[in-house]
């Protein structure tokens, strides 16, 4: 299926950017030797994408508003339009030399999510959807896995890290998942995660404690792919309160039965 003109206006500002990560990706492995550690040097290749992106789209769309990671919100002549924009989601893997991270891209259009690309610049694959034209990776259709039962499911999660609350009630959470799923995956970036469930990589997702530039795109795309998507109480106020659960129809609905269950016996 042909680009749109709005998604080839981002997937342009998403490949400008990607090559800058490519290249300062492949400068990681020699800052690893270094006493000081590749840290500020991470935080400036974020920042230099972020950049990119923000002035990319900002020329294709003149008014647009603004949500990233580094800037925060910026508001736009056009407050009907917003940009969720996450420059370098998985920055740790970055940060080790892991090729799993990616640029994530939502356009909101009046409250709801009209266009998503997630970007991974060191694999080259591409997630995009829009609404009501479906989801695809690279010019493939994607749907979401068909497995009905948690027996069969490969589920993936993010672990909350050193500063981030909810510890206790993850591993508590980890524990009864373990017990009713074939596997438990933590890949390090939420986006990718969304974007392998919509392609049916993985068959269910759950996480808390995200931001909305973690998940706008994915969101849209589960959808587009077949998926349900809610946020952990089965409202959708995903971007707002943070957590998320995805999946097909059944896995999502196993998914926050075992998640109820775990809070209850908290």
């Amino acid at each position: 299926m042909p680009a749109s003109a709005l998604m080839n206006v981002m997937l342009q500002a998403a490949r400008k950017a990607g090559r800058v990560l490519a290249r300062d990706f492949g400068e990681v492995e020699h800052l690893q030797v270094s006493v000081k550690g590749p840290g500020d040097f991470v935080t400036a290749a974020d920042t230099r994408a972020e950049t990119i992106l923000f002035e990319e789209l900002s020329r294709a769309r003149p008014g647009y508003s603004f949500l990233m990671e580094e800037r925060g919100r910026v508001e736009g002549a056009d407050r009907t339009h917003c940009w969720i924009v996450d420059p370098l989601d998985g920055t740790t893997n970055f940060l080790h030399g892991i090729p799993l991270f990616a640029i994530s891209v939502g356009l909101e259009r009046d409250g709801e999510i009209v266009a998503a690309l997630i970007y991974n610049p060191a694999s080259g694959e591409t997630f995009t959807a829009e609404r009501g034209k479906g989801a695809y990776l690279d010019d493939r259709r994607i749907r979401v896995a068909g497995r009905t039962v948690l027996d069969d499911a490969v589920i993936a999660t993010g672990i909350p890290h050193r500063g981030k609350p909810d510890h206790g009630l993850f591993l508590r959470e980890c524990e009864m998942m373990m017990s009713q799923c074939s596997g438990i995956r933590r890949m390090g970036a939420a986006s990718l995660d969304l974007a392998w469930l919509a392609a049916g990589r993985f068959d269910g997702f759950w996480e808390r404690n995200l931001q909305s530039w973690d998940m706008a795109a994915g969101v849209l795309m589960i959808r587009e792919a077949g998926g349900y998507v809610t946020g952990l109480t089965g409202k959708p106020d995903m971007l707002s309160s943070g957590g998320i659960i995805a999946g097909n129809e059944q896995i999502h609905r196993s998914l926050s039965r075992v998640l109820s269950a775990c809070a209850a016996a908290s």
